[in-house]
């Protein structure tokens, strides 16, 4: 797994909670600096870690790791689906000229 995604990722959502890191630190049972090395990218958290940390957040695990394993791309279409599902139908024309506009950016200049 790659450290420096799961490190950004650990931060954003601790940041999305509005928690600081020395509550985050302190409620898994680690040091300030331990936390700040995992969220750098510096260190990943051994399994024990990761779980506690996961809880205190109370974000589901796959948050962390769903765009770095296979599964993880039918686990996000079917999260975008499922937002859109009480969408009326004009406002999801709207989302998929959104996603085509976004799709078109995202490719390679070169095709």
């Amino acid at each position: 797994m790659d450290k420096v995604f799961l490190g950004k990722a650990i931060r954003e959502q601790r940041l999305l909670k509005k928690m600081p890191s020395s509550e985050l630190a302190e409620r898994v049972g680690i040091s300030r600096t331990h936390l700040s090395q995992i969220e750098s990218g510096h260190k990943a958290p051994r399994m024990e870690t990761f779980i506690k940390i996961v809880n205190v957040l109370e974000v589901p695990a796959d948050v962390f790791i769903r765009d770095q394993v296979e599964g993880g791309k039918s686990y996000i279409l079917n999260e975008i689906t499922h937002k859109m599902r009480d969408l009326p139908p004009a406002q999801l024309v709207k989302v998929a000229d959104l996603v085509n506009g976004i799709i078109y950016l995202l490719k390679p200049s070169d095709e």
